[in-house]
C-alpha cells in the first residue's frame, strides 16, 4: 500500500535537519527579471528556499506545501528573519491558486501536468512563472525514479504554451554531459498584459 502523500512528506521533513535550501537555479539566475514589488507564490515549497529568496527581495510571499512540518519550519525561519512570508500547509492539486492572483509564481522539483493551466491562469497580467523540474533525459541520474514525474524533451514549453517565453534551458544529452545544467529543464514565462482599448 502506498503511503499517504501528506504523511510521506511530513516524515521526510521531520527527518531532514538541513537548513532552508538555496533558491532554484531558474530563480537565482534570473532574479533580475523579478518585479520590485507584488505578490509571489512558491508552490510545493518544501523548506522554502525560493520563498525566502522572494520575501528577501521585498515581495509579499506565500509558500504552499502539502507538508505541515515543512511549512511550520519555513514559517519559523521567515519570522526569525523578519521576512514578509506566509507559509501554509495546502494540497495544491486539490486547491490550486485562484485566477489572476500573483505577480510571480515559482515551482521547482514538482510536476503535476493537470495543474499547469491553473498556474498560468493564476498569474496577473504581466506576471512571471519560474519553473524548474526534472527531465527524462537524465545523464547524472538525479531526480525521481517514476517517469511520470519527469518531463519529456520540450514538454515544459508545451505545458505553458499560453504564456510568452522569456527564458528556456534544457541541455539534455547534448555535448559533455558531465558539465552544465543537466537532468532538469527551466522556464521563465510571462502572462500577456491585456491592452486597454
Amino acid at each position: 500500500m502506498e503511503e499517504d502523500p501528506r504523511a510521506k512528506w511530513d516524515r521526510i521533513y521531520s527527518e531532514d535537519k538541513e537548513a532552508a535550501p538555496r533558491p532554484a537555479a531558474v530563480l537565482s539566475e534570473n532574479a533580475h527579471l523579478l518585479p520590485a514589488k507584488g505578490r509571489a507564490l512558491e508552490l510545493a515549497c518544501g523548506l522554502g528556499g525560493n520563498a525566502l529568496f522572494l520575501a528577501g527581495r521585498g515581495l509579499e510571499t506565500e509558500a504552499w506545501d502539502i507538508s505541515s512540518v515543512a511549512t511550520e519550519r519555513l514559517a519559523a525561519v521567515a519570522a526569525a528573519q523578519g521576512l514578509p512570508l506566509r507559509a501554509s500547509a495546502r494540497d495544491v492539486v486539490a486547491a490550486p491558486p485562484p485566477p489572476a492572483s500573483y505577480d510571480v509564481i515559482v515551482v521547482s522539483h514538482f510536476l503535476d501536468r493537470a495543474l499547469c493551466p491553473c498556474l498560468a491562469a493564476a498569474l496577473r497580467p504581466g506576471g512571471l512563472l519560474f519553473y524548474q523540474t526534472f527531465t527524462r533525459e537524465a545523464p547524472r541520474g538525479t531526480g525521481p525514479s517514476n517517469p511520470d514525474f519527469r518531463l519529456a524533451p520540450g514538454e515544459l514549453l508545451a505545458l505553458f504554451g499560453t504564456l510568452r517565453l522569456v527564458v528556456y534551458r534544457e541541455e539534455g544529452l547534448l555535448g559533455d554531459v558531465t558539465r552544465g545544467f543537466r537532468d532538469e529543464a527551466m522556464l521563465v514565462a510571462c502572462r500577456a498584459v491585456v491592452s486597454e482599448a
